[in-house]
């Protein structure tokens, strides 16, 4: 149910686990010196080498491991899987695309362009934070834990036959970080230096403020085509399918409609243990659609065959249709281990009217979740109330003496109650205009200076209380007009503007608005891709996720400590403290969330026996069924 999906790891189109994974390197007894046996650089005094990383140095599968647990290593290949962008990365949008680069600030990215280009490691989703050797076979890491060596595999190739050298890798994260998207260039502020130390050791050198995750971050991101890259605008929109090494590469496509990848068949990484049981098709297709009720009519026609569902009004009413009925489309909720996304409407602080926050209290009374559930979304969800929802990084009674001691040399510039509960949005009487949260929405925005003028409220400045909610899609509309409505009986003048995705695009990246709804993807191991979202330096930065315009020094401070935390209960403890601040700050009106995912698919597809621990493992493990598609008259 939400409007943008931030989602920043290489296998984004399935993997709904950490938005980063999280990294500190910490010895760890039985773990293989080496990588696969493939030759690279030779470690120096004091360097461990390891054939994967983890946030607290904690890895489930050993050096020799052949496929992940969660996996059929004889799946076969074959037949088209066809969905729609559900989740995103850099300047991808989910209506529309008019160019092919998503790792820049122009343009509105293209969906699957990520699974085009490999990174130096890939992620376990049996584990929150664990990273296994892709195009690097190895690391080298020094003893100050500040310089990381990648060896990287020889046989690695770009899909025109050259080689992946460790000449791109620096190429690669140079270029993000002084040309990439926001996103990325906030993530690579501490990156030091990145080298070429012969053709296959990729030597990153972190700088001494360098948070816990850097590295780890570094490891997923995207190698480009140096030589590729040295011909053209890095910065450009484009419709050129750029360079990769991935496991597909961009196929037929018509700009704003669809576009499919097609499987590399001479994939060189194919027999990689990361990638056995991965990959099983042999068309990705993406179909766009400007309105969800639209799409959905086309899943029911056959037009895609996999949709994980948003909408709670759909899942309850809308599978009443020939197929569905006639078993050739199956529907079940999964659960997941996933992290759960943080879901809201985002106040614009950069806007004077919000810079109260008894007066975004107050709008946040407004909404009646209880009503709203009930009515709109067949009580299907519960009310998101924390920053780092149902994890034990939720802030719970009152600061323990752990957490005391990281805010209070913040005492004097914090709200009161980040020192006592957690503040937790109020249960309403059900009824969509509780009596009691409106009168205590009134008393807040007197108290903050406003006045009310017959049916009109006006600013401490003497303007009318007037809010926008800007949006590209009405999907959230059901949802928006009882508690704009709620906003009126208080005088505030509140409307939605619906306008094309591209110029939404545009909008949210100059923080024109004054609210927009938001889904960021939450992470098991929270860690310096924090900064990104909450971070000051984010607020002024256009085009980062920081909506809010969140600029609070405590935060950062906090940011700083989750980012180097060295254990689990530290980086607990961090969390915690994090949550009650931006919980305090009042900073959104928190949404909805449910711990499983809702998914409907035409029955074409097997998997395997085994989920993943911290996923659903679909549609990334899955694989197309010939059998059961002659069964159901369905084509590949």
């Amino acid at each position: 149910m939400s409007r943008s999906f931030v989602h920043l790891t290489r296998r984004g189109l399935i993997q709904a686990g950490s938005a980063f994974a999280g990294a500190t390197l910490a010895a760890r007894s039985g773990l293989a010196q080496t990588g696969n046996g493939a030759t690279g650089g030779t470690a120096e005094a004091g360097e461990i080498t390891r054939h994967g990383l983890s946030a607290f140095g904690d890895l489930l599968y050993p050096a020799d491991f052949k496929h992940f647990s969660y996996v059929n290593p004889e799946a076969p290949k074959g037949g088209t899987l066809s969905l729609q962008l559900k989740q995103s990365i850099g300047n991808q949008a989910f209506d529309t695309f008019n160019t092919l680069n998503v790792y820049v600030l122009k343009g509105d990215g293209a969906a699957g362009v990520p699974e085009t280009f490999d990174t130096l490691m890939a992620t376990s989703q049996d584990e929150p934070d664990a990273l296994y050797g892709l195009l690097a076979h190895s690391v080298h890491v020094s003893a100050d834990k500040r310089t990381y060596s990648f060896l990287l595999r020889r046989e690695a190739r770009f899909h025109d036959g050259s080689p992946v050298t460790a000449h791109d890798v620096a190429f690669s994260m140079a270029v993000l970080k002084d040309k990439g998207h926001p996103t990325f260039r906030a993530l690579l502020t501490e990156l030091e230096e990145v080298r070429a130390d012969g053709d296959y050791t990729a030597v990153v050198r972190l700088s001494p403020r360098h948070n816990r995750d850097l590295h780890l971050m570094i490891a997923t991101l995207p190698v480009f085509s140096k030589a590729y890259w040295d011909k053209r605008d890095f910065e450009a929109a484009t419709l050129e399918a750029p360079l990769g090494s991935g496991p597909y590469r961009v196929g037929r496509f018509e700009q704003g409609r669809f576009i499919e990848l097609q499987r590399v068949a001479d994939y060189w990484g194919r027999d990689l243990p990361v990638n056995v049981g991965h990959n099983n098709f042999d068309r990705i297709r993406y179909d766009y659609y400007r309105d969800r009720e639209v799409a959905f009519e086309g899943f029911k026609a056959g037009t895609y065959n996999f949709n994980e569902e948003y909408t709670a009004r759909i899942w309850a009413t809308g599978y009443d249709f020939p197929a569905f009925r006639q078993g050739r489309v199956k529907r079940e909720k999964l659960e997941s281990g996933a992290a759960i996304p943080t879901q809201g409407w985002h106040f614009n602080l950069r806007r004077e009217m919000f810079a109260d926050p008894r007066i975004r209290e107050a709008i946040g009374l407004a909404f009646d979740f209880e009503w709203t559930n009930a009515n709109i979304m067949f009580s299907s969800y519960k009310r998101l109330t924390s920053y780092f929802q149902n994890s034990d990084n939720t802030a719970q009674g009152l600061p323990s003496p752990e957490e005391l001691a990281l805010l209070e040399p913040f005492r004097d510039k914090l709200p009161a109650d980040v020192f006592g509960e957690p503040f937790t949005p109020p249960v309403s009487d059900g009824s969509g205009s509780d009596r009691n949260l409106l009168r205590r929405a009134d008393q807040l925005l007197r108290e903050a200076g406003c006045k009310r003028e017959g049916a009109i409220l006006r600013l401490p400045n003497g303007k009318p209380f007037e809010i926008e909610f800007l949006d590209s899609t009405p999907v959230l509309q059901p949802h928006t007009q009882p508690f704009q409505a709620n906003l009126k009986r208080l005088g505030i003048n509140a409307r939605s503007r619906i306008i094309d995705a591209a110029q939404y695009q545009r909008r949210t990246n100059d923080f024109d608005f004054d609210i927009v709804s938001s889904a960021l993807g939450g992470s098991l191991t929270p860690g310096d891709s924090l900064r990104v979202i909450y971070g000051s330096e984010a607020a002024r930065t256009p085009g980062s996720r920081n909506f809010s315009g969140i600029e609070n020094p405590a935060i950062d401070h906090l940011i700083d400590v989750i980012g180097n935390a060295r254990s689990r209960d530290d980086l607990k403890v961090a969390c915690r403290a994090l949550d009650r601040v931006l919980r305090a700050g009042r900073y959104w009106v928190p949404m909805w969330y449910r711990s499983e995912r809702w998914l409907a698919y035409w029955d074409v597809f097997s998997r395997p026996g085994t989920m993943p621990k911290h996923s659903t493992g679909a549609p990334d493990t899955w694989w197309y069924d010939e059998e059961k598609a002659k069964r159901i008259g369905a084509k590949g």
